[in-house]
Protein backbone atom coordinates (compact mmCIF):
# COMPACT_ATOMS: atom_id res chain seq x y z
CA UNK A 1 0.00 0.00 0.00
CA UNK A 2 1.16 3.53 -0.88
CA UNK A 3 -0.16 6.74 -0.11
CA UNK A 4 0.72 9.95 -1.84
CA UNK A 5 0.58 13.31 -0.06
CA UNK A 6 0.35 16.34 -2.66
CA UNK A 7 2.27 19.00 -1.48
CA UNK A 8 3.48 21.38 -4.54
CA UNK A 9 4.95 23.73 -2.98
CA UNK A 10 7.35 21.94 -0.69
CA UNK A 11 8.45 18.69 -2.71
CA UNK A 12 7.65 18.85 -5.96
CA UNK A 13 4.71 17.93 -8.67
CA UNK A 14 4.78 14.42 -7.24
CA UNK A 15 4.38 15.17 -3.66
CA UNK A 16 6.08 12.64 -1.24
CA UNK A 17 5.36 8.96 -0.79
CA UNK A 18 4.45 6.89 2.73
CA UNK A 19 6.22 3.69 1.83
CA UNK A 20 5.26 0.34 3.06
CA UNK A 21 7.88 0.02 5.36
CA UNK A 22 6.10 2.61 7.30
CA UNK A 23 2.63 1.09 7.50
CA UNK A 24 3.72 -1.32 10.43
CA UNK A 25 5.21 1.12 12.65
CA UNK A 26 1.72 3.20 12.27
CA UNK A 27 -1.06 0.30 12.80
CA UNK A 28 -0.18 -0.28 16.42
CA UNK A 29 -1.56 3.74 16.08
CA UNK A 30 -5.03 2.68 15.10
CA UNK A 31 -5.28 -0.81 16.82
CA UNK A 32 -7.47 -0.54 19.77
CA UNK A 33 -6.14 -3.93 20.91
CA UNK A 34 -2.52 -2.96 20.96
CA UNK A 35 -3.56 0.02 22.48
CA UNK A 36 -5.05 -1.76 25.44
CA UNK A 37 -2.01 -3.93 26.22
CA UNK A 38 -1.24 -3.46 29.40
CA UNK A 39 -5.23 -2.08 30.62
CA UNK A 40 -8.05 -3.73 32.52
CA UNK A 41 -10.55 -5.18 30.48
CA UNK A 42 -13.64 -2.89 31.66
CA UNK A 43 -15.53 -6.79 31.38
CA UNK A 44 -13.43 -7.86 33.91
CA UNK A 45 -14.92 -5.47 36.30
CA UNK A 46 -18.17 -6.49 35.44
CA UNK A 47 -17.51 -10.19 35.98
CA UNK A 48 -16.56 -9.12 39.54
CA UNK A 49 -19.30 -7.01 40.02
CA UNK A 50 -22.08 -9.19 39.03
CA UNK A 51 -20.23 -12.25 41.44
CA UNK A 52 -19.72 -9.82 44.07
CA UNK A 53 -24.18 -8.50 43.83
CA UNK A 54 -25.40 -11.81 42.84
CA UNK A 55 -26.97 -10.24 39.85
CA UNK A 56 -26.36 -9.11 36.42
CA UNK A 57 -25.84 -6.26 34.72
CA UNK A 58 -29.71 -4.15 34.05
CA UNK A 59 -31.39 -6.10 36.88
CA UNK A 60 -32.18 -5.43 39.98
CA UNK A 61 -29.28 -5.66 42.40
CA UNK A 62 -26.96 -5.82 39.94
CA UNK A 63 -24.69 -3.12 38.01
CA UNK A 64 -27.14 -0.27 36.12
CA UNK A 65 -24.89 -0.36 32.64
CA UNK A 66 -21.89 -2.23 32.20
CA UNK A 67 -18.27 -0.56 32.85
CA UNK A 68 -17.48 1.78 29.57
CA UNK A 69 -15.30 0.32 27.27
CA UNK A 70 -13.26 3.10 26.74
CA UNK A 71 -11.51 3.32 30.68
CA UNK A 72 -7.83 3.31 30.81
CA UNK A 73 -7.20 1.31 33.79
CA UNK A 74 -3.90 -0.43 34.32
CA UNK A 75 -3.70 -3.56 33.97
CA UNK A 76 -4.59 -5.39 37.35
CA UNK A 77 -1.51 -7.99 38.96
CA UNK A 78 -3.75 -9.21 41.70
CA UNK A 79 -7.56 -9.68 42.40
CA UNK A 80 -9.92 -7.11 42.60
CA UNK A 81 -11.43 -6.08 45.75
CA UNK A 82 -14.91 -5.51 45.57
CA UNK A 83 -17.29 -4.26 48.28
CA UNK A 84 -20.64 -1.92 49.04
CA UNK A 85 -19.62 1.60 48.50
CA UNK A 86 -22.01 2.81 51.22
CA UNK A 87 -24.49 0.73 53.65
CA UNK A 88 -27.72 2.03 50.87
CA UNK A 89 -26.03 -0.78 48.96
CA UNK A 90 -27.03 1.62 45.96
CA UNK A 91 -23.12 1.71 44.62
CA UNK A 92 -20.13 -1.01 44.71
CA UNK A 93 -16.33 0.19 45.10
CA UNK A 94 -13.83 -2.12 42.32
CA UNK A 95 -10.42 -1.62 43.66
CA UNK A 96 -7.07 -2.67 42.60
CA UNK A 97 -4.58 -2.79 45.34
CA UNK A 98 -1.86 -4.12 43.07
CA UNK A 99 1.47 -1.93 42.50
CA UNK A 100 -0.52 0.83 40.57
CA UNK A 101 -2.99 1.05 42.13
CA UNK A 102 -7.11 2.61 41.27
CA UNK A 103 -10.32 2.64 42.80
CA UNK A 104 -13.58 3.10 40.64
CA UNK A 105 -17.36 3.09 41.45
CA UNK A 106 -19.91 1.05 39.62
CA UNK A 107 -23.63 2.31 40.04
CA UNK A 108 -25.91 -0.68 41.70
CA UNK A 109 -30.11 -1.05 40.66
CA UNK A 110 -32.27 -0.42 44.41
CA UNK A 111 -32.93 -4.25 44.98
CA UNK A 112 -36.64 -5.04 45.06
CA UNK A 113 -38.72 -3.93 47.91
CA UNK A 114 -38.82 -6.99 49.80
CA UNK A 115 -35.21 -7.55 49.90
CA UNK A 116 -34.60 -3.87 51.01
CA UNK A 117 -37.24 -4.74 53.90
CA UNK A 118 -35.53 -6.79 55.94
CA UNK A 119 -32.08 -6.22 57.13
CA UNK A 120 -29.64 -9.05 57.07
CA UNK A 121 -28.43 -10.66 60.19
CA UNK A 122 -24.60 -10.60 59.94
CA UNK A 123 -23.49 -14.02 59.71
CA UNK A 124 -19.71 -13.07 61.07
CA UNK A 125 -19.55 -10.68 64.05
CA UNK A 126 -16.76 -9.34 65.24
CA UNK A 127 -14.63 -11.61 67.34
CA UNK A 128 -16.11 -14.30 66.20
CA UNK A 129 -13.66 -17.27 65.54
CA UNK A 130 -13.68 -18.01 61.40
CA UNK A 131 -11.44 -20.19 59.43
CA UNK A 132 -10.26 -18.22 56.51
CA UNK A 133 -9.71 -19.82 53.58
CA UNK A 134 -6.86 -18.62 51.07
CA UNK A 135 -8.31 -20.27 47.55
CA UNK A 136 -6.31 -20.08 44.19
CA UNK A 137 -6.31 -21.55 41.12
CA UNK A 138 -6.24 -25.32 42.08
CA UNK A 139 -5.16 -25.02 45.45
CA UNK A 140 -6.94 -23.92 49.17
CA UNK A 141 -5.03 -23.19 52.49
CA UNK A 142 -7.41 -22.35 55.40
CA UNK A 143 -6.39 -21.73 58.73
CA UNK A 144 -8.09 -20.51 61.96
CA UNK A 145 -8.33 -16.79 62.59
CA UNK A 146 -10.75 -13.73 64.32
CA UNK A 147 -13.66 -11.66 62.83
CA UNK A 148 -12.75 -7.70 63.11
CA UNK A 149 -15.48 -6.95 62.19
CA UNK A 150 -19.14 -7.57 61.25
CA UNK A 151 -20.64 -9.00 57.79
CA UNK A 152 -23.44 -10.44 56.30
CA UNK A 153 -22.96 -13.27 53.39
CA UNK A 154 -21.17 -11.84 50.53
CA UNK A 155 -19.56 -8.89 52.37
CA UNK A 156 -16.38 -8.19 52.62
CA UNK A 157 -14.74 -8.04 56.65
CA UNK A 158 -11.17 -7.61 57.92
CA UNK A 159 -9.78 -10.84 59.71
CA UNK A 160 -6.82 -11.91 61.19
CA UNK A 161 -5.00 -15.38 62.10
CA UNK A 162 -3.46 -14.28 65.29
CA UNK A 163 -3.48 -11.52 68.10
CA UNK A 164 -0.60 -9.58 66.60
CA UNK A 165 -1.27 -10.65 62.61
CA UNK A 166 -2.01 -8.19 60.01
CA UNK A 167 -5.58 -8.05 58.73
CA UNK A 168 -6.50 -9.04 55.81
CA UNK A 169 -9.91 -8.51 53.61
CA UNK A 170 -11.72 -11.56 53.42
CA UNK A 171 -15.21 -11.96 51.56
CA UNK A 172 -17.77 -14.10 54.28
CA UNK A 173 -18.93 -17.45 52.09
CA UNK A 174 -20.92 -18.57 55.03
CA UNK A 175 -21.30 -18.13 58.81
CA UNK A 176 -17.94 -19.09 60.04
CA UNK A 177 -15.85 -18.93 56.99
CA UNK A 178 -14.35 -15.97 55.35
CA UNK A 179 -12.61 -16.42 51.68
CA UNK A 180 -9.20 -14.35 50.89
CA UNK A 181 -8.88 -14.98 46.75
CA UNK A 182 -5.20 -15.68 45.98
CA UNK A 183 -4.49 -14.56 42.06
Amino acid sequence: MTMTVSRPGLFGRDGWRLTPLALPMLLPLCDPAAQAAGLTDPATIDRAVSEFTGAVIGQPGGARQAADGRLQLPACTVPLVVGWHSPARNAVQVECTGPTSWRIFVAVNAPPATERAKPEAPAIKRGDAVTIMVRGRGFSVQQQGEAMENGAVGEWIFVRTARKADALRARIERPGLAIVPAG
